[in-house]
């Protein structure tokens, strides 16, 4: 799987923007058949830093209405990485 397959889009909440200035720490949604060290590995290559941990959570779909139809959203896997001392993800700042 290509590095740019394995990471899907940065996400941008109160929370993760929290957690980039505070802990270093940056969350992505990426491909469901990604492991650990293929995120590890992309984070690397893409943004030119050094990787100290990678947690990954598998989140539920939510079900959700339109109009009279129930239709239930897709599972997907969100990484939480957190980053060397020093090193940022400029795609982040200023948020």
């Amino acid at each position: 799987m290509n590095h740019y397959q394995v990471i899907r889009r940065p996400i941008l909440t109160e929370k993760s923007n929290y957690q980039a200035d505070a802990l270093n720490r940056y969350t992505f949604q990426v491909d469901r058949r990604a492991t650990k060290q293929m995120v590890r590995s992309a984070v690397q290559a893409i943004f030119d830093v050094s990787v100290v941990s990678v947690n990954i959570s598998n989140m539920p779909g939510k079900t959700r209405r339109a109009g009279r139809h129930v239709i239930h959203t897709q599972d997907w896997k969100k990484a939480i990485v957190t980053l060397a001392q020093g090193d940022s993800i400029s795609f982040f700042e200023g948020v």
